[in-house]
């Protein structure tokens, strides 16, 4: 408290003095009387003298902050912390008293009480709790203590719920979250001697998934270099648990086709995951490179013929289509046989390749026939309304 602003007469000083001189009952100070007359003094002195009241009334009541300070001991924090905030709210209600609304002692008991449960609710956790959850966790601990007094033992969650007129979910997460108010550190020493261990060693255990950590970037890096349908069919496969029959459904191929797919990029991300340098994707466009899919047309003396070799997937539908209709626009009016003898699989972008070809010799008023279908071929010709051209 300053003390370094003081009326400079003798008289004046005197006068302050006898204004702030307490009245004493039982040996406690008489902090209404002191109170007041400050108040009717400050009302007609200057700043300086007011200064100087404040600061003799101030120091008068420290010894009844002290005594406040007191009653909290024990609960975690220095004396000193809460002797400090307890003199903050004594100087709080000081500045705030307004003699008209009633005692001073009972104004400064409520601020300086108020100012100390703040400050162990604000400053004192260890651990972040809601507000409404620090209130209530003192309001919890201070029924425990009644009610084990009256009770003669540890009341229940329910007991105090009742006393409290909460819910006992809201008891329970109250008491939960008490042991955040001064948490342990992990680094506590447990057990004695030289073989002490330390509090976090005895809490969780080695994460058995650490080590694939590495293998998991990898896998995830490889996999941004395979193509967009590849990429897809796995994660439907591997992430989704979808079967090989679904993931050929919702593509539009065949099931051997999504059997094959997979077959060859689980192969190369096995090679990617065991080499240093990653090989080349030889995928849809490397298949192509070496077995691309052709259509050859020969004129013969009965019929011009369309000879496809190779798979007929998504990637090489479009080719199959330019060559078949090449083929009807050369036939004239002659038939039109279309060898499949060479195809392996086909799949939903072939069949639709196949219609467009019956539409297209319909319009041209070309016969067509298709012949040579192996039984994979045929099967799926047969349920798809295609059967009737087969040869």
């Amino acid at each position: 408290m300053s003390e370094s602003i003081f009326p400079q007469s003798s008289a004046e000083r005197g006068l302050l003095e006898r204004a702030a001189t307490p009245t004493t009952e039982g040996g406690l100070e008489d902090l209404d009387a002191a109170a007041l007359a400050y108040s009717e003094r400050a009302a007609t002195s200057g700043p300086a003298a007011r200064a100087a009241l404040r600061d003799s009334l101030t120091r008068l009541c420290l010894p009844f902050a002290g005594r406040l300070a007191r009653r909290y001991r024990g609960r975690g924090e220095t004396f000193e912390d809460i002797e400090q905030v307890a003199r903050l709210g004594l100087v709080k209600a000081i500045d705030r008293y307004d003699p008209d609304r009633g005692s001073f002692t009972a104004y400064a008991v409520i601020t300086i009480s108020g100012e100390i449960k703040r400050h162990f609710r604000d400053k004192t956790w260890g651990v972040h709790v809601p507000r409404r959850v620090q209130d209530l966790s003192l309001e919890v601990g201070h029924a425990t203590m009644v009610l084990t007094s009256v009770l003669s033992r540890t009341p229940t969650a329910a007991e105090i719920a009742g006393r409290l007129g909460v819910p006992v979910a809201s008891v329970l997460e109250a008491q939960e979250s008490s042991a955040g108010y001064s948490p342990s550190s992990l680094n506590a020493p447990v057990g004695g001697g030289d073989g002490a261990v330390e509090f976090g060693d005895l809490i969780g255990g080695v994460d058995s998934e650490l080590e694939l950590v590495d293998d998991k970037v990898t896998v995830g890096d490889l996999l941004l270099r395979l193509p967009p349908r590849e990429r897809r069919m796995l994660a439907m496969r591997f992430y989704g648990n979808r079967t090989q029959a679904e993931i050929a459904a919702e593509l539009g191929i065949s099931q051997m086709h999504v059997s094959r797919l997979l077959s060859r990029a689980l192969t190369w991300l096995r090679e990617a995951m065991l080499s240093d340098n990653p090989p080349r994707w030889e995928g849809a466009e490397g298949r192509c490179e070496r077995h691309p899919l052709q259509v050859e047309t020969i004129r013969e003396p009965q019929a011009v013929v369309a000879r496809v070799r190779g798979e007929v997937d998504r990637d090489t539908a479009e080719r199959m289509r330019i060559g078949l209709r090449h083929t009807i626009s050369r036939a004239g009016a002659g038939p039109v046989v279309v060898d499949l003898s060479g195809v392996p699989l086909l799949d939903a972008a072939g069949v639709a390749v196949l219609v467009d070809a019956a539409s297209a010799a319909a319009v041209a008023d070309v016969p067509l026939t298709l012949t040579g279908a192996q039984p994979y071929v045929a099967g799926i010709l047969s349920v798809t309304g295609l059967a009737r051209l087969l040869a």
